[in-house]
């Protein structure tokens, strides 16, 4: 019995989309990890970026892998791409879960993150250029409390906003930044969140197609060697 061609394609070309959303997730992560310029405190506050890297690699190098056990017809190669795939199934819902449940916690969670560096952060000058960078970048000023974090010395100059040019919510009638960064750090995770979530509907999509072909084909290859022991 011969191998069904058009299943046997279909699982290459998963394999070749399942490479490029692995390129995706990297390049992505890559982007999120240098965009802030290895900021102390995007560091502190979006975790899991090294793991998202990682993750892309894995899907890369699955993906490479899934292709040659497809275009061979080794059925060793398709079985352990089935069960990486399972494995990475039930890891992404459980992420996925576990996300959804904590995200009301997110405040929470970013708070506490911050009010550690609020405690040291006059001490620390790579960490004071840190936070005037982030200041800047997200147009806040003072990680919890605003610019009374910075008392009793002077607000820094990256707190000063155009009151003519940004959003009067945004800019005080002092001219700083009126928002914290804490703030504009939550809705910078949340954006973020929205980009991982999407990808990993994706991605959870590819991995179900791909394990119905990999078992499918490990099955046809299966019946078609015992056909040609019995011959």
């Amino acid at each position: 019995m011969a191998v069904n061609k058009c299943v046997k394609y279909l699982l290459f070309f998963f394999n070749l989309l399942f490479w490029l959303s692995g390129c995706l997730i990297l390049g992505v992560s890559i982007y999120l990890k240098v965009s802030k310029n290895a900021n102390q405190i995007t560091n502190e506050a979006l975790p899991g970026i090294d793991l998202m890297i990682a993750i892309g690699v894995i899907i890369m190098v699955l993906g490479f892998l899934g292709c040659c056990g497809a275009i061979r017809e080794n059925r060793c190669m398709l079985l352990l791409f089935f069960i990486f795939l399972l494995l990475i199934f039930i890891l992404l819902v459980a992420a996925g879960i576990a996300g959804a449940v904590s995200q009301n916690k997110m405040n929470e969670w970013v708070d506490q993150r911050l009010q550690n560096l609020t405690a040291t952060f006059k001490q620390d000058q790579t960490l004071r250029e840190d936070i005037q960078k982030l200041q800047k970048e997200l147009k806040c000023c003072g990680l919890l409390n605003g610019k009374s974090d910075w008392a009793p010395e002077p607000i820094p100059t990256s707190c000063r906003c155009n009151v003519t040019a940004t959003n009067t919510n945004e800019c005080g009638s002092d001219g700083n930044y009126s928002t914290p960064c804490a703030t504009q750090v939550i809705n910078l995770m949340k954006a973020n969140m929205k980009i991982v979530l999407g990808i990993a509907f994706a991605i959870a999509v590819l991995l179900i197609f791909g394990m119905v072909f990999s078992m499918m084909l490990y099955c046809q290859i299966g019946r078609k060697d015992g056909a040609t022991a019995n011959a």
